[in-house]
């Protein structure tokens, strides 16, 4: 081969290498950061399982927690056992099987989902107790207000009205671990009164289910045999409710003090019109959001707060307020738990 031929090939040669290098360049620079940028997270999913919509106040959690997720993203699917607990589980294991990020649990029994939860946390599904305690050292969270301060602000918002005479316990549902923690505040209030003579508990009843039907059968019978009240201390406000229907009955209504918990539109309207003596609210906003906030944190395996541990389980209680008829205005009306004119019918 001639010279002039070899420097033809090798001009060439370097033409096309060049050409090469200048397009790996160019496609090396088009990707510059594209294996940097991290794929598009998935919507964490939640799973909600509530035991009723009975009263109005879950309505108000599952609506807040569901905006609560979705303004952040994430997605949730609600299922309502209606007091059943076999349906209860059964919806839960529904849950596990979707491979849920996280279930948030308002147990109608706690005690009959313990071994889901552990079956839950074999999946690597993250759980929450909402309000309601599940005693697990496999709940990763336990969140609800103080309900042991709860108690004794319903026993210390009757006793500033009457600090002696008999009184009525209408506790809550003895398969809701609340229950139990009221009891103890309220009798912890009591109990210097009691020892003094000054107050005697002359009926003490569970209200199962939290039914406002059961809490006005068991003190319309107790009032029915002779038996006489100076106060009752309700658990929540659906009991207080059932118990105002039996004092009605015998004329008692607005001259015997009731408590409640819950701050219930309806219960805040009783305390205006002077049935209902006290209540306490609990800012639901609150506790969905925190709840909602929390368990993204949780499903992303970031560290989160606690401020207790029931029974072994990491806990965030919030705090509960009185309210009577002399701060209505000042507590649930400027909280925005309820308007002025649901409350007095009046702006």
């Amino acid at each position: 081969m001639d010279k002039p031929t070899i420097g033809k090939i090798t001009a060439a040669a370097i033409i096309i290498t060049a050409v090469s290098v200048v397009a790996c360049i160019i496609i090396c620079l088009t990707n510059v950061g594209k294996n940097d940028v991290e794929p598009e997270k998935k919507p964490i999913r939640i799973g909600l399982s509530m035991d009723t919509l009975k009263e109005d106040r879950w309505r108000t959690d599952r609506d807040l927690i569901t905006k609560r997720a979705e303004d952040l993203g994430a997605s949730v699917t609600t299922l309502i056992a209606n007091g059943d607990d076999d349906l209860q589980k059964e919806q839960i294991e529904n849950f596990i099987l979707q491979k849920m990020d996280i279930i948030i649990i308002v147990p109608h029994n706690g005690d009959a989902l313990v071994d889901l939860i552990k079956r839950a946390h074999d999946a690597e599904i993250k759980v929450i107790a909402y309000d309601r305690l599940i005693k697990s050292p496999y709940v990763d969270l336990y969140i609800s207000f103080d309900n042991e301060k709860t108690g004794r602000l319903q026993a210390q918002g009757i006793i500033d009205v009457t600090p002696k005479g008999n009184f009525a316990y209408l506790g809550g549902s003895p398969t809701d671990n609340n229950s139990k923690y009221l009891r103890f505040g309220t009798m912890n209030v009591l109990d210097p009164y009691i020892k003094s003579g000054a107050i005697r508990v002359v009926l003490d009843k569970d209200t199962a289910n939290w039914d406002p039907e059961e809490a006005y059968k068991n003190l319309k019978e107790f009032l029915g045999n002779g038996g006489t009240v100076n106060a009752v201390i309700a658990a929540n406000d659906g009991v207080a409710f059932g118990a105002i229907r039996a004092l009605k009955e015998f004329g008692l209504s607005g001259r015997i003090p009731v408590s409640g918990q819950d701050a219930e539109l309806t219960a805040c309207q009783r305390i205006v019109e002077g049935t209902q003596t006290m209540t306490v609210l609990k800012p639901i906003d609150s506790l969905a959001s925190e709840t909602i906030d929390i368990a993204l944190m949780i499903a992303e395996a970031r560290s989160i707060k606690t401020n207790s541990n029931i029974e072994g389980v990491p806990s965030l209680l919030l705090e509960p307020i009185l309210v009577n008829k002399s701060n209505i205005d000042s507590t649930v009306i400027a909280d925005g738990f309820h308007s002025r004119k649901e409350i007095y019918g009046t702006e």
